[in-house]
């Protein structure tokens, strides 16, 4: 049986009598149904208040013994119920904060960096609401924020007397506001920050003498410091061509230290203090790569492909020094291109093993992300999802005509909802790659999007669309990859699944891979797996992952005739 530990609980312990208290959530099966456990970091010893079907999550009030945390619908996995909870009581007399009955919506609870304040949260793909209330007090009362508005998105900072809003509205990359305490509404929202065409706000940071902005520009996010007293401000230089920087954790309020990982294509994960005065920063650690590792001995360059509409997509490359780019060397694309999620450029240190072997990597910025803004995402979703996948093949084009690599060398990748985009690909052009690995994909677009009782149905509607309306299901039909499965030559596959997944059911890919085997006029290869033990986020566990890592190399190894 996999034990998958909820990661964003771990927060710092709290005090309670005499005790330390760690809450942690604890999904066994792989279907993020966590039971949240209490433990005595003084004795070891677990306490008797356990809390089940929950999203893993704990909030502690400042009295710290009162615990907030969200529950989901046992059938369709939405986070619709907010419970507090006391230390030494059984769940069943926990009391109910808040529920979200609208099923397109989702919710959670968090606490405000400076402590003072609960933050009930509900949102969906286009809209969020907040409420808040004293973190002091034992029963209080929540006050929304601002009332939930179709395709009005904000999210909420406390600082001082006053929330810091950033927001899309009127501003398509998100500006930054400030409201009072006492008056929240968005008619008493004063611009701090505006919206700018060619850079999206993505989050802040506060201290009580700086602000950070995490600002996205050119693919690449960057940080930007600005001292809250005299106005100044300057940006963080990382030097490199393509790389991924992030504020990490900040819990200190009054402080001139920041925070923040970085990482690229050829630097492990990395984290550093930077003294946002003296500008001096210093390294506290890097991840430990095993074996031999140099990073001079890599490269990695960011590249420009022309999409068919003329569209700029940036691309991420990494590769060993000193192999030929001739057009020889074999190359694996990655790509996502969803819910305006960015695929930035990282380390990898199993990716050595294809690197050394002389592969080239490559991550498309495919639209349906965010990477170049939220015009990038808007262009790669609902009526214009196409995008995506025709972005992807635009660059495979491309990486072949710079001479990266050749058909007979090329492979693709992807999950999820890249799963969608390895099937749609396939079908398109399925005498581009090689081979292709879709893990868990989400392939079987139309009966999923139908079944209102499969979980995240009625969420998904504002990125793909809701099929009822006759607009999105013939659009949405023209693309779905079982859908769109024809008598054709197809690449070498192998498609993953788990048992337990909760995003994507495994019978998705399980009867697409049957309707390729009926249809496809030739033999290459057609594999799938399915892990009985896990769910959508594939093994856990020290070295269960990398088997499914090796499982996936081996696949690209053999038929490029790698014995070693």
């Amino acid at each position: 049986m996999k034990t998958r530990i909820q990661e964003a609980v771990t927060y710092s312990p709290h005090l309670y009598k005499t005790f330390v208290i760690l809450a942690y959530g604890v999904d066994t099966v792989s279907r993020r149904k966590y039971t949240i456990y209490f433990k005595d970091l003084t004795s070891g010893e677990l306490l008797e208040d356990k809390i089940s079907i929950t999203t893993g999550g704990t909030t502690w009030a400042n009295d710290n013994k009162t615990i907030y945390y969200t529950t989901k619908d046992p059938e369709t996995l939405r986070s619709d119920k907010i419970f507090r909870h006391t230390l030494g009581t059984e769940q069943t007399e926990d009391k109910l904060v808040f529920e979200e009955k609208d099923e397109t919506f989702g919710t959670f609870v968090y606490k405000t960096k400076s402590k003072k304040y609960l933050m009930l949260g509900s949102y969906s793909t286009l809209s969020t609401e907040y409420q808040f209330a004293s973190a002091d007090e034992t029963n209080p009362e929540f006050k929304i924020i601002q009332p939930r508005e179709k395709d009005l998105e904000y999210d909420v900072s406390h600082f001082e007397d006053k929330f810091y809003i950033r927001t899309n509205l009127n501003a398509k990359n998100f500006r930054l506001m400030e409201t009072s305490v006492e008056n929240t509404g968005k008619d008493n929202w004063k611009e701090i920050i505006p919206n700018r065409d060619d850079v999206l706000l993505e989050g802040i940071d506060i201290f009580k003498n700086y602000l950070v902005l995490s600002e996205r520009k050119n693919g690449l996010t960057e940080l930007r410091i600005i001292n809250q007293t005299d106005k100044s401000e300057y940006y963080l230089d990382f030097g490199e061509e393509a790389y991924l920087a992030y504020t990490s954790t900040n819990l200190e309020f009054d402080t001139e230290i920041l925070r923040y990982g970085y990482t690229s294509m050829t630097t492990p994960n990395s984290t550093f203090d930077h003294n946002m005065l003296s500008k001096e920063k210093s390294l506290l650690k890097m991840e430990e790569v095993l074996g031999n590792f140099n990073h001079e001995n890599y490269e990695t360059k960011r590249l420009w492909a022309t999409a068919t509409d003329g569209t700029k997509i940036p691309i991420s490359l990494v590769y060993k020094k000193g192999i030929k780019l001739d057009g020889n060397n074999p190359l694996l694309q990655y790509a996502y291109g969803s819910y305006g999620y960015s695929i930035d450029a990282y380390f990898s240190s199993v990716r050595l093993s294809l690197l050394d072997r002389g592969f080239v990597y490559a991550i498309a910025h495919i639209r349906g992300g965010q990477e170049m803004g939220r015009y990038w995402y808007e262009d790669g979703k609902l009526l214009k999802k196409k995008n995506t996948f025709t972005d992807f093949i635009d660059c495979s084009e491309y990486l072949i005509a710079e001479k990266y690599t050749n058909k007979d060398k090329l492979f693709a990748m992807g999950g999820s909802a890249g799963g969608l985009l390895m099937g749609a690909i396939v079908n398109m052009r399925p005498d581009l790659y090689k081979g292709v690995v879709a893990a868990v994909p989400f392939v079987d677009v139309m009966t999923t999007m139908l079944d209102e009782t499969i979980p995240l149905t009625t969420g998904e509607y504002d990125e793909w669309g809701n099929p009822n309306d006759k607009e999105y299901y013939d659009y949405m039909l023209s693309y779905s990859p079982y859908d769109q499965v024809k008598a054709q030559d197809y690449p070498n596959m192998l498609i993953t699944t788990g048992l337990h997944d909760s995003q994507v059911q495994y019978f998705e890919p399980t009867k697409w891979t049957a309707k390729l085997r009926d249809m496809k006029t030739n033999n290459n290869l057609l594999l799938l797996t399915i892990n009985m033990e896990t769910g959508h986020g594939g093994a856990s566990g020290r070295f269960d992952r990398y088997k499914e890592t090796a499982l996936e190399y081996a696949f690209m190894f053999d038929l490029l005739g790698i014995t070693e």
